[in-house]
């Protein structure tokens, strides 16, 4: 049995899924971004054996739907890069519509795994066919009041009650009258904005879901996109 291959060099890319890559899911984006690598010719590092995979890993798992500005896909090279200067640019060039790279950012090659770093996430969720802010205010209020949120999820024929209530960190409604919503995610608890507008009875409203910063341990990585690419959510 072989070794596997020792990482040289490993990144954290910040990147935002707008336009049609919102419906595209967590599978088929970890295939978009192999395709993506190879066209802008970074020294990707591949598992050993039969069925090889590049050394890739995202944060965290993000809803159908849902745009984003702050996603993070941990990436492993098999040597190292003379320089990051340029580096979005590079990617971008070779990129599908929709996938925009705000930050190339290198981290310790021997650090933990991502995903064993995120804690929760902010949402900013905004009503599309109206909703009055006296009404969601009084829904805020409600679900933020309760001492638990109890919800049954059935997984082959076996029932597991979850208390959603820990994981909702903090609701509020901000000038333009959206709800942001600061939600548990990751490895810990992964809560998502759905399940709370479902608790909230809002579940029936057309929603546009935008996810605007994930919070890490250690470090926050927050990104400030220009108001034309934010114009896209």
């Amino acid at each position: 049995m072989g070794h596997e291959t020792p990482i040289i060099q490993r990144l954290h890319i910040t990147f935002g899924k707008f336009g049609a890559l919102k419906y595209v899911g967590n599978i088929d984006i970890a295939k978009v971004w192999e395709r993506v690598l190879r066209r802008a010719k970074l020294p990707v590092l591949y598992t050993q054996g039969f069925n090889t995979r590049p050394r890739i890993q995202f944060a965290a798992s993000l809803g159908l739907g849902i745009t984003s500005e702050c996603e993070i896909i941990d990436i492993a090279l098999d040597r190292a890069l003379p320089a990051l200067d340029g580096l979005p640019e590079q990617i971008m060039a070779v990129a599908p519509d929709g996938l925009t790279v705000y930050r190339v950012q290198e981290v310790p090659a021997n650090g933990p795994p991502l995903q064993t770093l995120v804690r929760s996430a902010e949402y900013r969720v905004r009503f599309v066919d109206g909703l009055a802010p006296e009404t969601l205010q009084a829904r805020i209020d409600d679900i933020l009041a309760r001492e638990r949120i109890v919800k049954i999820v059935e997984r082959k024929r076996r029932k597991t009650a979850y208390d959603l209530r820990p994981m909702i960190l903090d609701l509020s409604i901000d000038d333009s009258g959206d709800l942001i919503a600061h939600l548990s995610t990751g490895e810990r608890g992964n809560l998502r904005p759905s399940d709370v507008l479902e608790q909230m009875a809002l579940g029936d409203h057309y929603v546009q879901i935008h996810k605007y910063a994930m919070h890490l341990d250690d470090y926050d990585f927050h990104t400030m996109p220009n108001r034309r690419e934010r114009g896209e959510a």
